[in-house]
């Protein structure tokens, strides 16, 4: 994705003439950067040859998935939807986890019944639950206990998940005792120590603290897991000047660990594998002077990507057509929806910029269509993912008479 001529493309398609055959908004992806993420992030840690699950949650586009699918990788599940679908389009189940904090007694026997690799459970209930649904199958089910490490990944609260105060895991004196409860039992099998921290990390050193805090419980508990599932959580740069994670850093501390130890490592990528493959192409609908800035009100909603809405999130905004001219005014880029947090971004000395002119909003493989909405009752937008120069449909635009 990139300028040539001043034009913005999508691998070999002029972005601006997909508006023209599609209308906007649309969600745009890019095979090529989807594939270059995966062996990038493979390559990255082959030293210890892990497990990679991608985190299915982040998007779960059918094409997606396959295309992820046929490079090798497993699946992190959060629910009975995501193992459903991944299993219908060919996921082995013996590279799919299941993880989440609260799995319902016949979800958990579906996945049972499919045999896949771990069930991480997050507190001895579950793991009861599983126990009597193993008992009624005569089945040794194989599960992950999740680790709470109270580790702070500085991240944003609202997508941090390692602390105490979070919802999820367990803390290590509830490990040791369930391990000490749980090890000798004919139908559970705890053969991995799961933790997740928090997603968009751009630091190595949380990683670091929960190396060092894992190291704490196999030393205590003496306990031989086969697997160590870090989770997911790598960020990636949304902005200018944003950090990013350090891989090799990673990769070097990881493979001592997993040397240490004798383990088997599971990672949980999601953002990191498909988070910068896609735009949102949005044309802009109005431009509204307010004292002493430029509201530029455009066609795509928050119910098209609530990021920014829920995270406060910031997306890099483009135009795509390129032109030399500034303006220095502040630009409020903000969506149609009946909510003042429908905003996307706040920037100086953008281009000059008119009703009409389309604009990518950048990185939004991850999180984006997936927590999409009708709220406001409009229709979702249509996915495309481009190939050179094929385009391929991957969903369609909702019709409003459907939804109405």
């Amino acid at each position: 994705m990139n300028y040539k001529n001043n034009n913005f493309y999508i691998e070999k398609i002029k972005a601006d003439n997909l508006i023209k055959k599609y209308g906007s908004p649309i969600y745009c992806y890019s095979n090529k950067r989807l594939v270059d993420n995966i062996i990038n992030f493979k390559n990255s840690f082959k030293s210890f040859n892990p497990l990679i699950c991608f985190s299915v949650k982040s998007n779960y586009n059918s094409t997606i998935l396959r295309i992820i699918k046929q490079h090798g990788l497993g699946a992190d599940v959060v629910s009975d939807g995501e193992l459903k679908k991944v299993l219908s389009l060919g996921f082995k189940p013996n590279r799919i986890v299941y993880s989440g904090v609260g799995k319902k007694f016949e979800e958990l026997k579906f996945a049972i019944s499919k045999n896949i690799l771990l069930i991480n459970v997050e507190s001895e209930s579950e793991l009861k639950n599983i126990k009597k649904i193993a008992e009624k199958f005569g089945k040794k089910v194989s599960v992950g206990l999740r680790l709470n490490p109270n580790i702070d990944a500085k991240t944003n609260t609202k997508i941090s998940t390692g602390r105490i105060q979070d919802k999820f895991g367990l803390n290590g004196n509830d490990i040791i005792k369930i391990l000490n409860k749980f090890k000798n039992s004919r139908n559970i099998k705890i053969k991995c120590l799961s933790v997740h921290i928090g997603s968009q990390i751009t630091q190595n050193k949380p990683y670091n603290n929960v190396l060092v805090a894992i190291n704490k419980i196999l030393s205590k508990s003496k306990y031989k897991f086969e697997y160590i599932d870090l989770g997911g959580g790598m960020g990636i740069s949304y902005v200018k000047n944003n950090k990013k994670l350090d891989y090799s850093k990673l990769s070097k501390n990881i493979y001592k660990f997993s040397k240490k130890n004798n383990c088997k490592i599971i990672f949980e990528p999601g953002r990191s594998i498909v988070g910068n493959t896609a735009v949102l192409l949005t044309k802009v609908i109005y431009i509204k002077n307010s004292s002493n800035k430029k509201f530029i009100i455009i066609d795509a909603g928050m119910n098209d990507l609530i990021r920014p809405a829920l995270y406060n999130a910031a997306h890099d905004i483009i135009p795509l057509i390129k032109k030399t001219s500034k303006n220095s005014c502040s630009h409020d880029f903000v969506g149609p929806i009946c909510e003042t947090s429908d905003r996307f971004l706040k920037t100086k000395n953008f281009q000059k910029i008119y009703e009409g002119d389309n604009l990518a909003i950048k990185d939004v493989g991850a999180y984006g269509i997936v927590l999409s909405s009708n709220y406001n009752l409009r229709p979702r937008p249509i996915e495309i993912i481009i190939k050179n120069s094929k385009i391929k449909k991957i969903s369609k635009k909702q019709r409003l008479n459907d939804i109405i």
